[in-house]
């Protein structure tokens, strides 16, 4: 590792504080170039990138190596992998639980295994920073883009449960990044598109979304990336904070006194690239006090953001003096990051090794939660002919990706003794589809129907079915939100209502167990919903 920068060129301290994106599981021609030219210092995997774990162990090999052909300095490589939902990898690795399935069962120890098994699996893979835990006190229901990637709404569970992941994943090797400073989860607007707004005054700000991102400055977490929303009462001038000097710098920096790197979110989003620009907002975030710029797709836009910062800098409107700063944080931060990996990898067991897995379906048996159970519905009665209407996401957005499910409902809850007919429906189920299972119903003796609800409150179709279900008053019919808690608003409190936070395998099992009776149910909400009838 370079501890003097004095020997680097400009050109190479600008690629240190770059982050980028590429499409394909392999390593693109164009990446040599960018290792060459433009000495970059990081780069950010999708699941565009990801397969099985040998498959991403042997990318990071590559471009570990192609990065040295040209550059002493080791590459940075993040991922998205906050668990749950949003896990870019989920082939043959131990798949922990989303936040807000961890923040249900309130139990900061589960935050801490969480992020030391996922850690401990990334670090093994090649992986050296994973661009969580997400900090966001998700307290707006219809927030469209956080939601179950907060812990919940609670301030204090919140900064627990982050600061005991973030000891987690730093402990067994990875950066942890804090994410979306100061704060994503009071927002109607998402800022993949649009540009969101926080107008709270100070009093309330500190009272709330910092006080997550106060407890992983004192975790000493190595990375906290900045949110694409406007907080008019820190920054009167309108700049998302992204774009902010008096949010990067005279707050996070100098109020709060956090040491670590600041890393925007990508460039590319909306917010950014719809309004001031690819290139404009890596040089305005930057002298906001970013130290690390991320761009995670197109390579015109990553050229862009690059050499505006260049030109930017030989202008003056940078001085090097400020590049400096930067590159030593990053220098120091990729330094601490390598010594605590071989500091504990005598600690780490094999990817998807069989004790992680015990602790992760431990988890969710302890996150499942039932919320209403007026007319006895649960257990589900094994001699009563039973229907499962799955939701499956076919429709990708910033927010769900498409993701093959081999595991539904139905397929565990035979294996739990239940008679089993199911119907696999698309997440925005068509008029068809919704014809046909009220059909099934009329035609067959069925009284016991089991519906997963997966972003109801966002599909038309959804809603649809779930009033007709309603009017048929069927013997016993149950409600299983798959993703957004929220979605009670669409049923009253008569209705049988349980939150699985996640539709992921492991909390699928947990359901069939808990659902049978064969285990209790354990998980406290960690959101307040309107139970009144509607």
């Amino acid at each position: 590792m370079i501890a003097d920068i004095s020997k680097l060129t400009v050109k190479q301290k600008i690629g240190q504080i770059m982050i980028f994106g590429f499409d394909g599981q392999t390593v693109p021609s164009h990446m040599e170039m960018l290792f060459r030219d433009y000495h970059l210092g990081g780069i950010i995997y999708f699941r565009r990138n990801v397969g099985k774990s040998e498959q991403i162990k042997q990318l990071c090999d590559s471009l570990q190596q192609l990065s040295a052909n040209h550059n002493n300095i080791p590459l940075s490589i993040a991922v998205d992998q906050e668990g749950g939902m949003v896990a870019r990898i989920d082939q043959d690795v131990t798949l922990m639980p989303g936040q807000m399935t961890i923040g249900a069962t309130g139990n900061a120890e589960y935050a801490y295994e969480a992020g030391r098994i996922s850690g401990m699996e990334l670090a093994q893979m090649g992986i050296t920073v994973n661009f969580a835990p997400v900090l966001d006190v998700n307290n707006n229901a219809q927030n469209p883009v956080i939601g179950i990637r907060s812990f919940g709404e609670s301030a204090e569970l919140v900064a627990q449960l982050g600061k005991s992941m973030i000891n987690g994943y730093q402990e067994i090797g990875i950066s942890a990044c804090a994410k979306h400073f100061p704060g994503h989860g009071d927002t109607t607007a998402d800022s993949h598109y649009e540009l969101p707004s926080v107008a709270h005054d100070l009093e309330r700000i500190h009272a709330i979304e910092l006080v997550p991102f106060k407890a992983a400055i004192e975790a000493e977490v190595d990375m906290i990336m900045t949110a694409h929303v406007q907080f008019p009462a820190i920054e009167p001038d309108g700049k998302p904070a992204t774009l902010s000097y008096r949010v990067l710098t005279e707050l996070l920096r100098e109020e709060l006194g956090f040491r670590g790197l600041i890393v925007t979110d990508c460039l590319e989003m909306n917010a950014i690239s719809h309004g001031i620009g690819v290139g404009r907002g890596a040089v305005e975030s930057f002298k906001a006090g970013a130290d690390l710029i991320l761009v995670s797709h197109r390579l015109e836009r990553q050229l862009a953001a690059f050499q505006a910062i260049e030109a930017a800098i030989e202008t003056g409107e940078i001085s090097e003096a400020r590049l400096d700063e930067s590159v030593e944080r990053i220098l120091k931060v990729k330094a601490a990051q390598q010594q605590r990996m071989l500091q504990a990898q005598n600690q780490w067991r094999h990817i998807n090794d069989l004790s992680s897995q015990i602790i992760c379906n431990e988890m969710m048996l302890s996150a499942a939660t039932l919320v209403q159970d007026q007319g006895n519905h649960i257990p589900l009665a094994l001699q009563q002919p039973t229907l499962v209407i799955w939701p499956e996401v076919r429709e990708s957005t910033q927010v769900d990706e498409i993701i093959k499910q081999e595991i539904t409902l139905g397929t565990q809850l035979q294996q739990q003794g239940i008679i089993i007919d199911e119907v696999v429906i698309g997440n925005l189920p068509s008029e068809e589809e919704i014809d046909n299972i009220l059909s099934k119903l009329s035609s067959q003796s069925i009284q016991q129907v089991v519906m997963g609800m997966y972003n109801a409150t966002f599909s038309e179709g959804q809603q649809k079915l779930i009033a007709q279900l309603k009017k048929l008053q069927l013997a016993h019919l149950i409600f299983i939100s798959l993703r957004n808690p929220y979605d009670i608003e669409l049923l009253s409190s008569e209705d049988t209502y349980i939150c699985a936070y996640e539709n992921r395998p492991a909390m699928i099992r947990a359901l069939s167990l808990v659902l049978v009776g064969k285990e209790a149910f354990k998980g406290q909400l960690p959101v307040q919903l309107d139970l009144t009838t509607n």
